[in-house]
């Protein structure tokens, strides 16, 4: 494999829930390509936890269902404890192909990158549902514009990371938002990020609406700029009051050169919202310097 023997190189963590259908081979598949394989069976009610173990993986069981985010908190966690040389994250749902996992690991191998993110939109293989291929765009425009890293896929969870970044790869996202947080933490910490082609399957019918899905994307994502990006957000709804506040001024003005009297009522709108966007604004401000000193509070007293 080109590295050192002796270490544990390669692990691969699965989150999984009711996969009974298809853990079994997934885990199989990935085997002959890692070295260990982690299964984190997040509450499954149908054996996908006696399965996966079966097939010869590592299995930590969440005794209720607490979401991919954390599912995958748990795997890496484990994983850090193997101390390997890459960790490769794929779904137990047969998605995603095993053998693939080689092209995911190419450019950390080559040292080449930190964070190597699969996509399906780079090759033509994956013939992706067309309301997924719009809400993809969506997710795409909104992660990489507020994180500054661009990826073609950024809702890929079939992803691989080199062992020299496990320490700082910490989420807190439960949900199906957690890849927009990879992509945040990429640039937080100053990642060599990479894509690679390969193969998402859409054969079965999915277990869960990618309507209700991508509400719990955008909420996690909402949830994050809110609390890490609030000078963004608290400046863009601010800046949106102040931009609608001066089309209602023009709209007074307006009403006043042509009939020469005040439309007390728009005047009234224009100056709310101006108020209320300058009010966003300096919000934003003053959270971002309370985010900026907690920070050096925080990296203070850990010294």
């Amino acid at each position: 494999m080109g590295w050192k023997s002796g270490e544990t190189e390669v692990v691969a963590v699965i989150p999984a829930y009711n996969e009974a259908r298809f853990i079994g081979s997934v885990v199989l598949q990935t085997r002959a390509l890692v070295d260990q394989v982690i299964v984190v069976d997040d509450g499954s009610t149908d054996g996908t936890g006696e399965i996966a173990r079966a097939a010869g993986a590592i299995v930590v069981r969440h005794e209720q269902n607490q979401g991919k985010g954390k599912a995958l908190r748990t795997g890496l966690n484990e994983a850090r404890r193997l101390r390997p040389r890459a960790v490769v994250l794929l779904d137990g749902d047969g998605q995603h192909l095993p053998a693939e996992i080689p092209s995911l690991l190419a450019p950390i191998r080559a040292g080449e990158a930190d964070m190597v993110v699969g996509t399906r939109y780079l090759n033509g293989s994956s013939r992706v549902p067309l309301a997924r291929v719009w809400g993809h765009r969506f997710f795409n425009l909104l992660t990489n514009h507020t994180s500054g890293v661009h990826l073609t896929d950024s809702q890929n969870g079939f992803r691989a990371f080199s062992g020299r970044v496990l320490d700082s790869l910490k989420f807190h996202s439960n949900g199906f938002s957690v890849e927009s947080e990879m992509q945040m933490l990429a640039r937080q910490h100053g990642w060599r990020v990479k894509e690679v082609p390969v193969t998402v399957l859409y054969d079965g019918k999915p277990k869960r609406s990618a309507f209700l899905q991508g509400l719990m994307v955008l909420d996690g994502i909402l949830r994050y700029i809110g609390q890490h990006r609030p000078l963004l957000v608290f400046s863009l709804i601010g800046s949106l009051l102040l931009l609608i506040g001066m089309g209602w001024g023009f709209c007074v003005v307006e009403i006043y050169r042509r009939t020469q009297m005040l439309a007390v009522g728009y005047a009234l709108i224009c100056v709310m919202l101006t108020i209320l966007g300058s009010i966003c604004i300096s919000t934003g401000f003053i959270l971002h310097s309370l985010r900026g000193l907690i920070l050096n509070l925080l990296q203070g007293t850990s010294r």
